[in-house]
């Protein structure tokens, strides 16, 4: 599916109109966000203002007029992102051992990072002129870990080596390594995962 198309998959089919000028502007909102989806999705990770204009089929002044400056658009993307994973990451762990949980915690790891690897990749590129960027990154890597540490008993939590090692495994930049510069596929990078989790907790015995 081509970059268009799935723009307009995005986009959907308009509601009927009661106010032209207020129905385009909607319109132009949602294309400007499928466009830049869009194009980071297919591997364009600082896609331009002018770029994301051509994409959305709209002039460069309406995308600055929806958005201030590139910073407001990465914010709705990221409200977006958000939305599709928040279910698969508040869902109730199965089980009651942590170590079940933890088990299940692993794999759904996978599915977010696969889901968020081009998005957090962008934002990893524009981060360091962004303080929207570099603030929400800080707040996502302290979000993961606390999903973890929540899991995990006090008297394992006491064991720090074992804490940041398994922080570290089920981190995103390992995820990013091993899908990117190991060329590992989804199926693979999530069995080296699950493999180094279990080797951790079995070293605790």
């Amino acid at each position: 599916m081509g970059d268009r198309a799935k723009i307009e998959q995005i986009v959907g089919k308009a509601e009927p109109r009661i106010d032209g000028r207020r129905e385009r502007g909607r319109s132009n909102h949602k294309r400007i966000v499928a466009a830049m989806m869009a194009l980071i999705e297919n591997g364009d990770l600082t896609p331009s203002a002018a770029r994301v204009a051509e994409e959305a089929g709209v002039g460069l002044r309406t995308v600055f007029r929806h958005f201030d400056d590139m910073d407001a658009l990465y914010r709705e993307i990221s409200k977006i992102v958000g939305e599709r994973i928040w279910p698969v990451i508040s869902e109730a762990y199965r089980g009651h051992d942590w170590r079940i949980k933890l088990r299940d915690l692993t794999r759904r790891r996978a599915r977010v990072f696969e889901m968020m690897l081009p998005f957090r990749l962008a934002a990893n590129v524009k981060r360091y002129q962004s303080p929207y960027l570099m603030a929400q990154y800080g707040q996502v890597v302290a979000l993961e870990r606390e999903f973890v540490l929540r899991l995990l008993p006090a008297a394992v939590r006491g064991d720090r080596y074992f804490v940041e090692a398994l922080c570290s495994a089920l981190s995103f930049q390992s995820w990013r390594a091993i899908r990117q510069d190991q060329a590992l596929s989804v199926e693979d990078a999530s069995a080296v995962v699950e493999r180094t989790v279990e080797a951790l907790v079995a070293s605790l015995a």
